[in-house]
């Protein structure tokens, strides 16, 4: 286990915001960060980010007060996505939890760290704001003149697969360096994506942890055994949908021919994991068992190292597993950008 306690203190100070099950951080673990403070306030998230990297503060972001925060050399945050997300309502900023980003422009007033990372889905892209305005330029103004010092701030859609990561998984990340260090930040190159195939993260020892899945619904499973490797639900004979898929099959120019229940060949990369792991709306069936991926399989799918440890010993804990895991920033996709940061904002030139 990586704990906080571990690390060496002449690292970059790193306070983590909404840090999820620890994803975001084990990336910058990874690359030489030292996390100082961690909050979340899912209880799941906490437990899996305790049992695994450190300490974490478990109130509600609303009610810490910036003095209860140290200093830090960097700032990251993965806000929550539902308000934004196609997979939500997509209330945006009429969601309360869509003007949680406030809470993080609050602390960063206060603790001005180097640098900031704020990441979440790409339906933040075409949010607006109340008055009308893109949210993007909401946050970009507001941060320009954060602090009287304000922050150059970059924004790019990435593909996790891009960056070692097996999954194809659009994410946008904001990462801002304040305006007195003279730096605009370089995102990082793609990487060759070599041995990201399923094929090649699925044959897992017996001696690795979470190998436990949770299982689908008699429904689901009557459908499943139907999809071919590589196939989805337009491969299952009318007669074994179920009511509601039967309904859409029967009009699909209304429905804009959505493809559920796909299930991805083990040549492919996987799509993209989501904290509900329901077969009709991510990449969560095992390419040839009529099974949902193991958490084990999830989490390598995420990038999750073998001895990053899941909580499995009963329905209620599976279950939570999925949605910690769905919800986590791929653990290489963390990395990449953190090492890009540590080369151009905080090593020596």
């Amino acid at each position: 286990m990586m704990t906080i306690a571990s690390t060496q203190h002449n690292k970059p100070k790193l306070i983590s915001l909404f840090s999820g099950c620890g994803g975001l951080d084990l990336g910058f673990i990874k690359a030489g960060f030292e996390v100082v403070w961690a909050n979340d306030f899912d209880s799941d998230a906490q437990a899996i980010h305790e049992l695994n990297i450190g300490k974490i503060d478990k109130r509600d972001i609303l009610t810490v007060h910036e003095d209860d925060i140290p200093d830090g050399d960097i700032l990251t945050a993965g806000f929550p996505c539902q308000p934004f997300s196609n997979a939500g309502s997509r209330k945006g900023v009429y969601d309360s939890r869509g003007m949680l980003y406030k809470e993080c422009l609050r602390i960063i007033k206060c603790k001005m760290p180097k640098v900031f990372v704020f990441e979440n889905v790409k339906g933040l892209l075409s949010t607006k704001y109340i008055d009308g305005r893109n949210l993007v330029d909401v946050l970009l103004d507001d941060l320009a003149t954060i602090g009287d010092i304000g922050y150059n701030v970059v924004y790019r859609l990435l593909n996790a697969s891009d960056y070692e990561v097996p999954q194809n998984r659009q994410r946008v990340f904001f990462v801002g360096i304040r305006k007195d260090c003279h730096l605009e930040f370089q995102f990082p190159e793609k990487i060759k994506k070599n041995n990201l195939t399923l094929e090649h993260i699925l044959n897992i020892s017996a001696d690795v942890p979470n190998q436990t899945d949770w299982a689908l619904s008699p429904q689901a499973l009557d459908m499943v055994e139907y999809i071919p490797e590589g196939g989805s639900w337009k491969d299952i004979p009318y007669e074994h949908l179920a009511p509601r898929f039967k309904k859409i099959r029967d009009d699909m120019k209304k429905y804009r021919s959505p493809n559920f229940y796909r299930r991805f060949s083990r040549k492919e990369i996987c799509g993209t994991m989501t904290a509900s792991a329901q077969p009709e709306n991510c990449g969560i069936l095992h390419p040839v068992h009529n099974r949902r991926f193991t958490i084990r399989e999830a989490a390598r799918i995420q990038s999750f190292p073998d001895d990053f440890i899941f909580i499995d010993d009963c329905q209620k804990n599976i279950i939570a597993m999925y949605k910690v895991i769905g919800n986590a920033v791929p653990v290489n996709l963390a990395y990449n950008i953190a090492k890009a940061i540590m080369e151009q904002v905080f090593e020596d030139k």
